[in-house]
């Protein structure tokens, strides 16, 4: 699925954009499940908008943005479970991770046409740190994504740096890191960006009258091991690639 020249390049710069992991056909069946997840959302007592406060837009601004953003996608239509652990998913992850891969949590991230909510520049570190910083997450495009729907904008090299001070709710300090210092990863539907981490990435605003539909799975090599008890949930953990060295019993998340 990919070169060592790609591999590379994932090492280097710390994201990888691979162009066609999912065709039309199972693209489509993503989209729909999205909606239906909305739609089941919408009609129940945990719907909720997921954009992120602080002082990075105008309170006024802020109010009308809209992100919707529920985890762990595949408990909710198995036409998740059969993306994670694509064929295609697991040969990229395979290189860029390790023979043994396995799943940390999905999401959707779905951006509503003309209200589409910003994410400043951040690293995803802070929400589950690791002591081997061997997480990626794939970016699933289900939609054509460019700089007027909000497409991902990654800072190149930055997974390098380490752990970086977070301010407010996890997120750089947007007048040192605004989301126009990134470079733009625009992409078409059924492509996947893979990035560490700690690789420094953001959005913008969708301005656009286009839906920015994404999934974002967060893959880890197995002993790569959590350095806080945060954000655990009872189906962490399924093997995509290899095996688990470590045999252990798994229970439910506490």
């Amino acid at each position: 699925m990919i070169t060592q020249e790609q591999v590379d390049f994932y090492h280097e710069n710390g994201y990888l954009l691979v162009k066609g992991v999912f065709n039309s056909e199972e693209v489509e069946a993503m989209r729909i499940a999205t909606d239906a997840i909305i739609d089941r959302a919408a009609k129940s007592k945990f719907d909720r908008s997921d954009t992120w406060q602080g002082d990075y837009l105008p309170p006024e601004q802020l109010k009308k943005l809209v992100l919707k953003g529920f985890h762990d996608v595949h408990y909710h239509d198995a036409v998740f479970t059969r993306a994670l652990c694509h064929p295609n998913i697991a040969a990229v992850l395979s290189r860029l991770i390790g023979p043994n891969v396995q799943v940390h949590h999905s999401k959707m991230l779905v951006k509503p046409p003309e209200k589409g909510a910003a994410f400043p520049m951040h690293q995803d570190y802070p929400y589950f740190p690791h002591a081997n910083h061997s997480m990626i997450a794939a970016s699933i495009h289900l939609d054509d994504s460019d700089m007027e729907n909000g497409c991902l904008c990654v800072i190149p090299g930055t997974h390098k740096n380490g752990p970086m001070p977070h301010v407010g709710a996890h997120y750089l300090n947007h007048k040192e890191y605004p989301i126009s210092s990134g470079t733009p990863c625009p992409a078409s539907a059924g492509d996947v960006l893979f990035f560490n981490y700690l690789t420094i990435h953001g959005s913008d605003v969708n301005r656009s009258a286009r839906p920015r539909r994404n999934v974002l799975v967060q893959y880890r090599d197995p002993e790569d091991l959590p350095t806080e008890e945060v954000h655990v949930n009872w189906g962490q953990g399924l093997m995509v690639c290899g095996h688990n060295p470590i045999f252990k019993e798994y229970k439910g998340a506490h």
